[in-house]
């Protein structure tokens, strides 16, 4: 029984089988110098789907933060705290790199 995830999922690029997933398969997010540099606010602490809705519109683009930001959000819901700076991309980097 495969099951087909929208584009906005980050298993979307990984291969299904009956009764499991294969390794995720995560897409990159690229560096690119339209970035924007954000440190988190209150109202977003431990909860990155909110900050992805109010930017793009779509709470499951939460995932987005965390692979663009590695080495800062270990964890992509409990170190999202307020005070840590990260990298957001632009809504159109991620319609170019997800085909949304």
């Amino acid at each position: 029984m495969a099951v087909d995830y929208s584009k906005t999922s980050p298993y979307a690029n990984t291969e299904t089988f009956s009764f499991f997933l294969d390794v995720a398969n995560i897409p990159n997010i690229p560096l690119d110098a339209s970035d924007v540099s954000y440190s988190i606010d209150n109202i977003y602490k431990n909860r990155p789907d909110l900050l992805a809705f109010d930017l793009y519109g779509d709470s499951s683009l939460w995932w987005v933060f965390s692979v663009r930001n590695p080495s800062v959000l270990q964890d992509p819901v409990y170190d999202f705290i307020p005070g840590t700076k990260i990298y957001i991309p632009k809504k159109e980097t991620l319609s170019a790199t997800l085909g949304l």
